[in-house]
């Protein structure tokens, strides 16, 4: 009936409705045929990358077996064991060269990527990298340490894609001023790591380097961004690694993989050449160290708060690394929580964190309960909404281009709908998904500069009123949650909403490190069956799920000061592994 209209309509208009017909037809085939076309040209140069890394694989490989050769002798696994603090100690005083040190390292990372899918690239430089340290005048305080360094952070002749296809085959001109320092330091930087598609989100995974595994169960995943870092130093295949953080980037992943990562106030290191396809926030990208232990941090820390980091970017504050505050040992006045009130941590988390109070307080620390004022709006209508500004167009823009990875297709739904359809969703889901339906509400944006400018007080205004409450307690340092343990696959690219202990931090750019203190016992298995969340909505149900199966696991607590007491941070951080390492020993 309607198209016996339609023609009638068209023959009034004296169009022939086959021709009609035919030409809608053509369009449709037309505009398959296009989209057909756009993805066999990303997949081609998908394709093209993959074969570039595994050359460059197979080259390290080669170079590997030649060092072998050449050196009968040589012993990985004694160098394998050395802290970085003893393996400085002998390259320094030259009973270990730079280059057993380098190959060992090398050779491990390729075979822990085998099994993880951590690097994306081994940096070709390498040779030159080891003559320039041999011919140091003086050796730096990273001399001849192999370091890895995150995807997104600029290395010379070295692309820096964010696992997205527009930014292949384009190779940075120049190093960031944080791999210059490095090098400087004496450091050689030898691995890229994998991050995820865009960078926004915890799950380490693109189309272009694939899925990264968790180093301690390979059915778990590492977290992310940073993750291809936190699986490649779990693993063994890094002793010192750069990541960044601004929800939680270095943290989460040293939390899922077993080691410690800090992400320093903003400013403190330099951020020149690390580039992001998401900037511009109100809330500030931070860069910092990944490594086994607490003194490999500091090292680190102190090795980069040097003159010049301090020449190559002058916005920098010129603070040298504070040994007096980082090796002090008096008794600190400590705020603790176990739960934020937003994420509930899983049984595992909430134990250690208690534990770990304990043992502070029979060291004879004073430790006074204390609770983060608004966790809720510091959450949804601070973060998220700064983050959001702009109704996710940036992240939907930078996304469109590619083969979206299926870990990111829940964010790049909500990203791709209409500011009318968000508010539509909204309203239709406020009352039996009430979460969900805030999270959209945050995620159509800022619409006026006047509303940004009024989030942005209002950030700065949560910032006074934290410290305020914080000085009430005259506290030194807080003991806090962070997300764990490890994921199981297929979770955390819809579980964003989860890392509210971590995302804090970022918001008040308060320095905040993490380190393992424990591990998933049976008895925090079987209290994880009773877990329902602080909402128990579908993300609770989701985030026990991912939780699920993780006996063995390592389990982390947070350390955290105040701004610009980044020393006083890593102070505390190495007070909670000493007591920790001391209570394993008896």
């Amino acid at each position: 009936m309607v198209l016996e209209k339609v023609a009638q309509f068209l023959h009034m208009l004296g169009v022939n409705p086959h021709t009609v017909c035919a030409l809608f037809c053509c369009s449709i085939v037309t505009a398959v045929t296009l989209k057909w076309m756009k993805r066999r040209k990303i997949m081609k140069k998908i394709e093209e990358r993959k074969k570039k890394r595994e050359q460059n694989l197979i080259q390290m490989q080669e170079a590997v077996l030649h060092f072998k050769k050449q050196n009968p002798a040589f012993n990985p696994k004694s160098i394998l064991s050395l802290s970085l603090l003893e393996l400085t100690e002998k390259l320094r005083e030259g009973s270990l060269s730079p280059e057993s040190v380098l190959y060992t390292y090398i050779g491990k990372a390729i075979e822990l990527n085998k099994e993880v899918n951590c690097v994306t690239d081994f940096i070709e430089d390498i040779k030159v990298q080891l003559q320039e340290v041999k011919q140091m005048k003086e050796k730096g305080l990273l001399y001849g340490v192999p370091v890895s360094i995150k995807e997104h952070i600029n290395y010379k002749d070295c692309e820096t894609t964010f696992g997205l296809v527009q930014y292949l085959n384009i190779e940075a001109e120049t190093d960031s001023v944080i791999a210059q320092v490095l090098k400087k330091q004496g450091a050689i930087v030898f691995a890229k790591t994998n991050i995820p598609q865009s960078l926004f989100s915890l799950e380490t995974s693109n189309p272009i380097f694939g899925q990264t595994l968790n180093p301690v169960n390979h059915t778990k995943l590492p977290a992310g961004s940073s993750g291809g870092e936190g699986a490649l130093i779990g693993g063994g295949g890094s002793i010192l690694g750069i990541g960044t953080d601004l929800g939680g980037s270095i943290r989460l992943p040293a939390s899922f993989c077993g080691i410690s990562g800090f992400s320093p106030t903003a400013s403190r290191l330099s951020i020149i050449g690390v580039p992001s396809p998401l900037c511009g926030f109100s809330v500030t990208l931070t860069i910092g160290p990944m490594a086994r232990d607490v003194d490999s941090l500091a090292l680190c820390m102190k090795a980069l708060m040097c003159d010049d980091m301090f020449r190559l970017d002058p916005s920098v504050p010129p603070i040298p690394f504070r040994d007096e505050m980082y090796l002090s040992t008096k008794r600190l006045r400590i705020g603790y929580y176990d739960t934020d009130g937003y994420t509930q941590p899983a049984p595992c988390m909430r134990r250690a964190i208690h534990e770990t109070r304990k043992l502070l307080q029979e060291a004879g620390h004073q430790l006074i309960p204390f609770m983060p004022p608004r966790i809720d709006y510091a959450t949804e209508d601070l973060y998220f909404k700064a983050v959001f500004a702009d109704g996710c167009q940036v992240f939907y823009e930078e996304l469109k281009q590619n083969i979206i990875d299926p870990n990111l297709n829940d964010q790049f739904f909500i990203c791709k709908l209409s500011h009318f359809a968000k508010k539509i969703l909204a309203f239709v889901t406020k009352l039996p998904f009430p979460r969900f339906s805030r999270f959209l509400e945050f995620s159509c944006g800022i619409r006026s500069i006047k509303e940004l400018w009024k989030t942005n007080a209002a950030i700065q205004a949560y910032r006074e009123e934290f410290i305020t409450e914080w000085r009430k307690l005259d506290l030194d340092v807080v003991l806090c949650p962070i997300l764990g343990p490890a994921f199981n696959k297929g979770y955390t690219g819809k579980l964003i909403i989860t890392i509210s202990s971590s995302l804090l931090y970022n918001l008040l750019n308060f320095p905040a490190g993490v380190l393992p203190v424990s591990t998933v016992t049976e008895e925090d298995e079987e209290e994880l069956k009773y877990f329902k969340g602080n909402y128990n909505d579908f993300w609770d149900k989701q985030y026990k799920k991912a939780m699920e199966g993780g006996m063995g696991l390592p389990v982390a607590v947070q350390c955290v000061a105040l701004p610009w007491q980044d020393e006083l941070c890593l102070q505390f951080m190495k007070e909670v592994e000493r007591l920790t390492q001391k209570k394993t020993r008896r």
